[in-house]
């Protein structure tokens, strides 16, 4: 301290604290030439006094006036120090750092003029300083007051300047700070760092792409400003550095996926669509080094499938089925149970897209690793199985599409058609609505008759009698009406002739013994007209319900559809088929002659020739109904036998091609006698509770009764009262 008050006038130091700008700015000059003179004799120890004096007395003071001199001093140091300042800067640049913290404004603007004039004159030494400075300047950029930011701004780009054309400059040990200033949500801090992480790419000599991981997260965080400067310059920081991994053989894809993965989900439109389009670039260009993430990144794309802004969507679609024609290899790492994980999640996606395309995934893993997918069942099957009840008929048809897959093996038939029972029961409006759709599907993509049996085969054991009904009539009229179990009809149409037709009719008879019009069609839809008619004849007033109508409606309307034209031509030849021409004639007795089917079956019954060959001949009954028709055979029987069908063997109705059709007519006589004591439970139940229920309310509504005297005498029996059983009263 001695040192330096002997080389400095008491005037210059006097000066250096004054109020007035130019009195410090002279007395700054002349502490420079003081300086400079000690340089040139080599009396560092002096100088280390003067800059000593400056710290503590001026830059500590606790007068603004003293550090704002303070600060000028230590320039005009430096200054007069010229190439030898280097060694005394860890004495400057401190407290000129410090300054940079100061309460009051101007300090604050001294401390940016007086760095500024150090860093011109020190130049490449003044790197060792560099995060202190950086750290300093990012807080300064977001000054409260406009004069200490320009000046910040200054001294910034000279920093730039320097760092760009040193060669000591240490980026791995600036990283973490960028890192950690990533995450502040000033924008004009953010300007600054997105200034910096540009510059520092520009320089040959800087990797910066090496460590984009470190900071990427807080780029994209950017894109969600809400200065559109600051997204622009942001989004041309990322675009610069996408070009530059395109050209780079090495890259760290894994580190960067986790984030974009992360980013994709976000809620700004355009970070979500910066995200996928490097998602994009990353499956087209990461290679092996993806395989890991292969999972994070679909878990990325698919709800991006059905984002809302459209540019998002195409973007999406395009990296999904990149995605899906990469051929991985679990070998490699690729996840498939993680792979199933994510598909199974978005499974339960509000938007229909996305689900499709998770449905597509597993189709696709099933068809490529179809014994790892199948190890991981148990995680995904039940999830499978409720989609069967979307309200996207796509989504349930794709859903259809795995299960088949998946049902290759038997006991995963059983379960899905067990589950598809169970569904259908528990939610009757699914049967409704979609099980048309789904048994119809079903039976495309697996075999019609498999899938019949099994449905047959859980019915028959079904014990709730109304569902087991229901589900028989839904699955009647899908083998009646359509187009894809065409092959089935024409194997039942075979059940007296062929084998395979005959365990087929055989199959499906015992559960649809369920519902008196199934049988009836199926006898009919089998050519067992013989049957068909005993059956139609078993039937008596208890089955003759509206339900039973509405479905006997059904069926003569389906008569009168292509399905059925071979029966409707084998009523030109009454006398080969007697056995359908009564059948025919039954169903028309069981309908209300007001009804509109009852005219239809009419009609049709009208126009059966009155058939003559032979000694063989129909004439219409006395009664004149022409309906109501008689066969008269003369010449007797002998020689002349007709089958069940009507060709052969008028008693074959007993057994025929493995059938037996007495055995058959009493399980379905038998079937329907439970059916009957079922309903008539059923009613003896709805009124025994409707009449505790009024006998309840009856009770409540009542007053309470008061219990009136009774004589003595009156409690007791009179000897009048007593007499032996079966005596009558006197």
């Amino acid at each position: 301290m001695a040192d330096a008050l002997s080389v400095i006038p008491a005037a210059v130091l006097r000066n250096l604290s004054d109020k007035l700008y130019e009195k410090r700015k002279n007395a700054a000059l002349e502490l420079e030439g003081i300086v400079k003179q000690l340089a040139l004799a080599g009396e560092h120890d002096k100088i280390a006094s003067v800059i000593h004096l400056l710290t503590t007395e001026f830059t500590y003071s606790p007068q603004a006036n003293h550090r704002q001199g303070g600060l000028i001093g230590l320039a005009a140091a430096t200054v007069g120090l010229t190439s030898e300042a280097a060694q005394h800067l860890e004495q400057i640049v401190p407290p000129v750092l410090n300054s940079f913290l100061d309460q009051d404004s101007r300090v604050r603007y001294y401390a940016c003029e007086a760095l500024y004039n150090i860093a011109k004159v020190v130049r490449g030494d003044f790197i060792v300083f560099f995060n202190q400075i950086f750290d300093a300047l990012c807080k300064l950029s977001a000054d409260s007051d406009a004069n200490v930011q320009s000046a910040a701004h200054l001294l910034d780009r000279l920093v730039k300047d320097i760092v760009t054309e040193s060669d000591q400059f240490s980026i791995e040990e600036f990283i973490p700070l960028l890192r950690e200033r990533m995450n502040v949500l000033n924008p004009y801090v953010r300007q600054f760092l997105v200034g910096w992480i540009t510059v520092l790419d520009s320089v040959p000599d800087i990797d910066m792409l090496g460590f984009l991981p470190d900071f990427l997260d807080g780029l994209f965080n950017m894109l969600s400003d809400s200065s559109h400067e600051i997204r622009q310059q942001a989004d041309s920081a990322l675009s610069e550095f996408l070009l530059e991994i395109k050209n780079s053989p090495s890259v760290d894809y894994g580190r960067m996926a986790e984030i974009l993965v992360q980013r994709a989900a976000s809620p700004d439109e355009f970070t979500r669509l910066t995200a996928i389009t490097w998602i994009n670039e990353f499956v087209k260009l990461g290679g092996d080094q993806l395989v890991p993430y292969y999972a994070d990144i679909l878990g990325a794309i698919l709800p991006c499938i059905s984002d809302k802004e459209e540019k998002i969507r195409v973007v999406a679609r395009e990296t999904n089925e990149e995605l899906r024609s990469i051929r991985a290899d679990p070998a490699e790492g690729f996840d498939i149970g993680s792979m199933l994980s994510i598909a199974r999640r978005q499974l339960s996606s509000e938007w229909e897209a996305t689900r499709i395309e998770a449905l597509q995934w597993i189709a696709m893993l099933l068809k490529r690793h179809r014994s790892e997918v199948i190890s991981f069942l148990d995680d995904i099957f039940d999830t499978l199985l409720k989609a069967l009840s979307d309200p996207s008929d796509e989504v349930v048809l794709l859903v259809l599409e795995v299960h088949a897959c998946i049902a290759k093996e038997t006991p995963h038939f059983r379960t899905l058609v067990v589950f598809l029972m169970q569904k259908f029961q528990t939610d009757l409006s699914l049967l409704e609505k979609r099980g048309t759709l789904i048994v119809r599907r079903l039976c495309v993509i697996l075999d019609a008759e498999r899938v019949y049996r099994e449905f047959s085969a859980i019915l028959e054991g079904e014990t709730d009698l109304d569902f087991a009904s229901t589900m028989v009539q839904a699955l009647n009229l899908i083998l009646l009406t359509s187009s894809e179990l065409a092959d089935l009809r024409a194997l039942l149409k075979k059940s007296l002739v062929d084998a395979a037709g005959g365990k087929l009719f055989l199959s499906l008879y015992s559960s649809w013994c369920h519902s008196p019009m199934a049988t009836i069609s199926l006898c009919l839809l089998a050519q067992a007209y013989y049957h068909a008619s005993s059956v139609i004849q078993s039937l008596n007033e208890e089955d003759i319900t509206v339900k039973f109508f509405v479905q006997l409606d059904k069926l003569i309307r389906l008569l009168e559809t292509p399905i059925f034209v071979y029966l409707r031509l084998q009523l030109l030849e009454p006398g080969r088929y007697p056995w359908l021409l009564k059948s025919l004639n039954g169903l028309l007795m069981l309908l209300p002659q007001q009804s509109d089917a009852f005219k239809i079956l009419e009609t049709r019954l009208r126009t059966v020739p009155l058939y003559t060959f032979g000694n063989e001949q129909f004439r219409q009954t006395s009664s004149g109904n022409p309906y109501t028709q008689n066969l008269h055979i003369s010449g007797g029987l002998q020689g002349l036998q007709i089958t069940e069908d009507g060709d052969k063997n008028l008693d074959a109705g007993n057994f025929y091609n493995g059938i037996n059709f007495t055995s058959k007519l009493q399980q379905f006589e038998e079937m329907q006698r439970q059916h009957r004591e079922h309903l008539k439970s059923q009613s003896q139940s709805r009124m025994f509770t409707s009449s505790t229920m009024s006998q309840e309310i009856q009770r409540r509504e009542e007053p309470p009764r008061q219990p009136s005297p009774v004589p003595p005498d009156l409690t007791r029996p009179s000897s009048r009262s007593r007499r032996a059983p079966g005596q009558l009263p006197l």
